[in-house]
């Protein structure tokens, strides 16, 4: 009776090993260029959590910036303004959307200069713990993505 009940739990521990836990992907990153000297950007990416299991992305951060935040841009009383996000949650198998008038990034105080062209890195923490490391290009408009391949036949 012991043994079968080790085995159980042995099978009922290894039942959650199938299922992914959500990945996450960077798609799409640019910042958007501001003149020289400017104390803020802005960055914008797609955010894809790949893996089957729900993912909380909780801060961002940059050797690049002092500060990096997760903000929503909201209409109050006729007017826009900024608030910051605590978390960002994305299903498993879903996106997330960093644009311009929307959810973005606000890059604070750049530890150098970063003219159209340049690149920047910026790490996403997990609530897992985890984190994700991704390349922003540095633009003064978003850049145009490439129609998709067409498949082979």
């Amino acid at each position: 009776m012991r043994n079968r009940i080790s085995a159980s739990a042995i099978l009922l521990s290894l039942t959650g090993v199938v299922q992914a836990a959500g990945t996450l992907h960077v798609e799409g990153a640019w910042i958007r260029a501001m003149p020289s000297g400017a104390p803020m950007q802005a960055g914008y990416a797609v955010l894809h959590n790949v893996g089957d299991e729900a993912l909380s992305v909780v801060s961002a951060s940059s050797v690049d910036y002092a500060n990096v935040s997760l903000h929503q841009t909201v209409e109050e009383n006729g007017m826009t303004r900024m608030r910051p996000i605590e978390h960002l949650d994305i299903a498993g198998g879903q996106g997330v959307v960093l644009e311009p008038g929307g959810r973005h990034l606000m890059l604070m105080m750049p530890h150098r200069e970063l003219p159209a062209g340049a690149n920047a890195t910026i790490t996403f923490a997990l609530q897992d713990g985890s984190t994700v490391t991704a390349t922003f290009v540095v633009a003064d408009a978003m850049p145009e993505v490439a129609p998709p391949a067409a498949p082979p036949r």
